[in-house]
């Protein structure tokens, strides 16, 4: 997998965005995904997408804890691009068990319980999400995390066994907002009042001014576990 990660890489060195996100998608029609939580970066990866009509399917997980204005986005981006991103769930069973067992809120009781709440509402819709695909593209920057500052804009997903694409992974966050507001794309207002980072609503608060970008996320636990399992780096 070396060799084709390496192919790839230098097949889209010197590529923008778009030109690589084309180059990905006629490589492997069919089998290219985007996962989208409605972020400024993944509003304005989807403007990428569905402005060049480029044949990426767009998925997004609603944990059923979303905010609304999470799900006003979503309504907002299907009527302006008309298109309908598709949606991932938990699975009915082992969720009701979760929360009979637990309460709504364990997760703020321990790790484990959160990192189990994550599974459930996360990571096991996303692994559905992604059968069969041979690329998944994904909104993360290199800003979001000390951890993602050695990513490679290309990437293979061993977990996952497939190649993970990060278009905007060298953007920074004036680049993403200014972007946004020059082709006046749709985005979770969320953002405007210090959200960085936007996940379910009990376990996301906006950041005070000199915290870093997780500060927001499951801001009860330490930084070195701030990772919900979807982005697992080897």
């Amino acid at each position: 997998m070396v060799d084709a990660l390496k192919i790839l890489i230098d097949k889209i060195s010197g590529l923008n965005e778009t030109e690589a996100l084309q180059l990905l998608s006629a490589r492997f029609p069919n089998e290219i995904t985007f996962s989208s939580s409605f972020s400024w970066e993944d509003q304005a990866i989807t403007h990428l997408i569905l402005s060049n009509k480029l044949p990426i399917e767009i998925f997004t997980l609603d944990t059923g804890r979303m905010f609304s204005e999470t799900y006003y986005v979503w309504s907002r981006t299907n009527e302006t691009y008309h298109t309908k991103i598709k949606p991932y769930y938990p699975q009915h069973a082992p969720l009701q068990e979760y929360v009979e067992e637990n309460g709504p809120n364990a997760f703020y009781e321990s790790l484990d319980l959160r990192k189990q709440c994550c599974f459930i509402r996360k990571v096991e819709p996303l692994n559905r999400a992604l059968k069969g695909m041979k690329v998944w593209v994904t909104g993360l920057r290199a800003e979001h995390s000390p951890d993602r500052h050695n990513l490679q804009q290309l990437e293979w997903d061993e977990s996952h066994q497939l190649f993970k694409y990060h278009p905007l992974l060298n953007w920074t966050t004036e680049e993403v907002k200014s972007f946004i507001a020059k082709n006046h794309i749709p985005y979770n207002t969320l953002h405007d009042k210090g959200f960085v980072s936007i996940g379910c609503a009990p376990c996301t608060r906006a950041i005070k001014e000199g915290e870093d970008f997780r500060a927001g996320r499951w801001w009860w636990e330490d930084n070195s576990k701030k990772e919900c399992g979807l982005h697992v780096h080897q």
